[in-house]
């Protein structure tokens, strides 16, 4: 687990490198937003420590561009300046937590704590998505209009006249499409549309 610290206030980087490093943990220091999105690739575990006003890229900035990117690392704000309107901005675009500075050791444990076990949360669910599409992808064009058509509730004979098709034809598909997603009822088949966006509105 990586902890990537983002501030342009150089002792204190130091200062938290340092504490971190002796906690345990690998620690990688950048003096700018823009320093770290040269720098850092990928979504390796851990999490940010991220200032909210730095020269260039603006900690509020910086997470509204790993937004975009889907990079799942939490962010920690660390501020000397914030206000509530900016806390409340932060953590509604999906913060760990707004720290004020100068920072208590134990709250800024707690933080990063909180911060890695939302990461392997996320970590989680992106691989189980990554999964779920990769075998939604392996679906016929055919498969995939039964597949939607189930989980609007059809039975088999209404989808059948629905594409015209024979109800032998559609209750094979639907055999198919099951064993493809490894789905084992109905109501699963409903939560993977869910989630890959395929449900009836």
């Amino acid at each position: 687990m990586r902890i990537h610290i983002i501030d342009d206030d150089e002792p204190l980087r130091t200062a938290l490198s340092r504490l971190l490093g002796a906690c345990g943990y690998q620690v990688s220091a950048y003096e700018s937003g823009d320093a770290f999105v040269r720098t850092v690739s990928g979504n390796e575990a851990g999490c940010i420590l991220l200032d909210v006003d730095m020269p260039g890229l603006t900690g509020l900035q910086l997470q509204q561009h790993l937004r975009e990117r889907n990079n799942i690392l939490p962010i920690v704000f660390l501020t000397g300046s914030g206000d509530i309107a900016m806390s409340v901005r932060a953590i509604k675009a999906g913060a760990e937590d707004f720290l004020p500075k100068p920072i208590g050791k134990e709250q800024l444990l707690d933080a990063i704590e909180r911060a890695m076990q939302r990461y392997q949360a996320a970590a989680l669910h992106s691989s189980q998505m990554s999964d779920l599409r990769k075998r939604a992808d392996t679906l016929t064009v055919r498969e995939r209009e039964v597949f939607v058509l189930v989980v609007q509730g059809m039975l088999n004979k209404q989808i059948a006249f629905e594409l015209g098709n024979t109800e032998r034809t559609v209750k094979s598909h639907r055999q198919s499409l099951m064993a493809k997603l490894n789905a084992g009822s109905l109501a699963e088949l409903v939560q993977m549309a869910n989630r890959l966006g395929l449900a009836a509105h």
